[in-house]
C-alpha cells in the first residue's frame, strides 16, 4: 500500500475513540429494545465501518469531519519540529537518540542529503491518509440525504482541508513536486507532478472550495471545533478559505508564480480576516487554530509542559532586535525562557541554554493561520508588487505594536534586499515556532544565511533545502515505470 493511495483503514481512523464509543452505545441501546420486539434489527459492527456503510449512516458526515479534522491537526507537531530544526529554530536534545540532532543538521555522512529511510521524512503519511479521508467524504457527501446547499457546504469545507493537507506536502518538499491525485482503487498508483503544477492545483482548488462555501447556505451539515470559532457557517468559513489562499499564492509567487500569484495572494487577502489596522494582541492572534486538551483528546505536541528536550536555537538570542532602552524586543521576552544548558552528541557543539514559552501548557492552542501573518503576507505582496511604502508601514505596525520597537529606520529609497531583509527578521520573531522560518528562507534563496551548526566533517555547514519522499514510498513505485517514479528516490 502507499501512502499517496492509501485504503479505508483511513476512515477508521476518523471513526476511532470517542465517535466510535458513541456508536457503540447508541447500538447497544438499540439491542436491548429488540429484545421487546418482534422484528429483526440488523445493526452492523460500529468497529468495522465500510465506506458503504457510512454514506447510509446519518451520523457518518460529523464523524468523517470530525476525523479529518482531528487528522489534519495530527502533523502539525513533527511539521513544526522537523522544519523548525532545518530552519535552525530550535534542537530536540533526546539523550537516547541523538539523531533527533544530528540527522537534521548532518543528513547522510558524506552525501550532503537527508536519509529518505530514516528521520526527517515526516509531513508525508498523515497528510497523505487524511487526503484518502477527504476523498472518502466528498463520497459520502454525494450519496447522503443532504439539501443540495447542504452538499455544497460540505464539498467547499472538503476541498479547502485537501489544500491545504496538499500545501503542507509541498511546502516540504518543495523541488519534488507531489501526487495531487487520490484514486478510488488506494492500490493504483497516481503520478507525482511539478512544484508549480501542485500549487495551480491547490489554488484552483480553494478556488472551486469558495464557489461551494458561496452556494452552501447558512450552516455546515455537520459541526467544527472550537479553533474556528467565529469561523464555522460557510460564509465566515469562506474568510478562513481566503486566508488559506493568500499564504499558498505568495508561496507559488516565490517558488515561478511570479507576479500573477502574487495579486493572486493579494486579492485573497482582501476577501480573508485580514486585519491590516490591527495593534491589539488580541487583534494580531485573530485567527483559526488547532485546540488541544488533556485525554480523551491529545496534547499539544510541542508544549513546553512536557517537552524537556525542545530547546531553542541561540540565535534566537543573538539576532533579537533591541528596543530604544537596548532590552530585548518583547517577542523574545514573551516566547523565549532560560533552560538548563544542554548539548548534542559528541561532535556536533550545538548547544543550547534557551527553552520556549510559546505553548505553556499541554491544551495550549497552535495557530493554523492567524491575522500577524497575513499582515506579513501583504507587506511580502506590497514588496514584490513595488509598493516599498506599504510593506515598511506594515513592517513597523508590527515593530511597534508587536516587538515593543521603534520604526525601522529604512525608507522607500532603501534596497529591496534591506527591506526583505528587515521583514524576514520580523516574521521570524513573530511567528517563531509557528513553522515558518525554513520555508521563508527557502523560498527567498536564503538558506545560505541560516546559522551552520556542524563546522567540521564531511557534512560541514549541511542545510537541508527539502524533505526527501520516504522510502516506503520509493519502493512502492519500483519497476512501476518512469511516469510513477518519486523524483529524489
Amino acid at each position: 500500500m502507499t501512502t499517496s493511495n492509501l485504503s479505508s483503514s483511513a476512515l477508521r481512523f476518523s471513526m476511532t475513540r470517542t465517535p466510535v464509543r458513541t456508536i457503540g452505545a447508541l447500538s447497544l441501546a438499540a439491542a436491548a429494545l429488540a429484545g421487546c420486539s418482534a422484528d429483526t434489527l440488523n445493526i452492523s459492527n460500529p468497529n468495522t465501518p465500510s465506506i458503504a456503510g457510512a454514506a447510509g449512516d446519518p451520523q457518518s458526515l460529523q464523524l468523517f469531519a470530525t476525523g479529518i479534522l482531528r487528522q489534519n491537526r495530527n502533523s502539525r507537531g513533527l511539521f513544526i519540529t522537523e522544519t523548525g530544526r532545518f530552519g535552525r529554530e530550535l534542537y530536540i536534545y533526546t539523550p537516547q537518540e541523538g539523531r533527533n540532532t544530528t540527522a537534521y543538521l548532518i543528513g547522510l555522512s558524506g552525501e550532503n542529503k537527508l536519509d529518505n529511510a530514516g528521520f526527517a521524512v515526516g509531513s508525508w503519511g498523515v497528510p497523505y491518509g487524511n487526503l484518502r479521508d477527504v476523498f472518502n467524504f466528498k463520497n459520502t457527501v454525494a450519496g447522503a440525504a443532504l439539501t443540495p446547499e447542504q452538499k455544497r457546504a460540505a464539498l467547499g469545507f472538503a476541498k479547502t482541508i485537501e489544500a491545504m493537507e496538499l500545501l503542507t506536502v509541498i511546502a516540504t518538499r518543495d523541488t519534488i513536486g507531489a501526487i495531487v491525485q487520490t484514486n478510488a482503487d488506494p492500490l493504483v498508483l497516481a503520478p507525482f507532478v511539478s512544484r508549480d503544477s501542485v500549487y495551480k492545483y491547490i489554488l484552483n482548488t480553494l478556488d472551486e472550495a469558495i464557489t461551494d462555501l458561496g452556494a452552501g447556505g447558512a450552516a455546515f451539515p455537520f459541526t467544527l471545533h472550537t479553533g474556528f470559532t467565529g469561523f464555522t457557517t460557510p460564509t465566515t468559513f469562506r474568510q478562513f478559505n481566503r486566508a488559506m489562499a493568500a499564504r499558498a499564492a505568495a508561496y507559488h509567487a516565490t517558488s515561478g508564480g511570479g507576479a500573477a500569484a502574487w495579486q493572486r495572494s493579494l486579492t485573497a487577502l482582501g476577501a480573508s480576516f485580514f486585519n491590516a489596522g490591527a495593534t491589539t494582541a488580541a487583534a494580531l492572534n485573530a485567527g483559526v487554530y488547532y485546540p488541544y486538551g488533556a485525554a480523551p483528546d491529545i496534547l499539544n505536541p510541542v508544549n513546553q509542559a512536557t517537552n524537556l528536550d525542545l530547546y531553542a536555537h541561540m540565535s534566537i538570542d543573538a539576532d533579537a532586535p533591541l528596543k530604544a532602552d537596548g532590552t530585548k524586543d518583547n517577542r523574545f521576552l514573551a516566547k523565549i525562557i532560560t533552560r538548563p544548558s544542554r548539548n548534542g552528541p559528541t561532535g556536533t557543539s550545538v548547544a543550547s541554554t534557551l527553552g520556549f514559552s510559546v505553548y505553556p501548557t499541554i491544551s495550549t492552542s497552535i495557530p493554523i493561520i492567524r491575522n500577524e501573518e497575513l499582515m506579513f503576507l501583504r507587506a511580502e505582496g506590497l514588496l514584490a508588487t513595488g509598493d516599498k511604502a506599504g510593506a515598511l508601514t506594515i513592517i513597523n505596525s508590527i515593530r511597534v505594536n508587536s516587538g515593543g520597537l521603534a520604526p525601522s529606520t529604512l525608507t522607500a529609497a532603501s534596497p529591496d534586499a534591506d527591506v526583505l531583509t528587515e521583514l524576514l527578521l520580523q516574521k521570524r520573531y513573530s511567528l517563531l515556532l509557528e513553522g515558518h522560518r525554513w520555508v521563508d528562507m527557502r523560498r527567498y534563496g536564503r538558506l545560505a544565511q541560516l546559522p551552520r551548526d556542524i563546522a567540521t566533517g564531511v557534512n560541514a555547514h549541511f542545510v537541508a533545502r527539502v524533505q526527501p519522499v520516504p522510502q516506503a514510498e520509493c519502493l512502492q513505485r519500483v519497476g512501476k515505470g518512469a511516469s510513477l517514479a518519486a523524483p529524489g528516490c
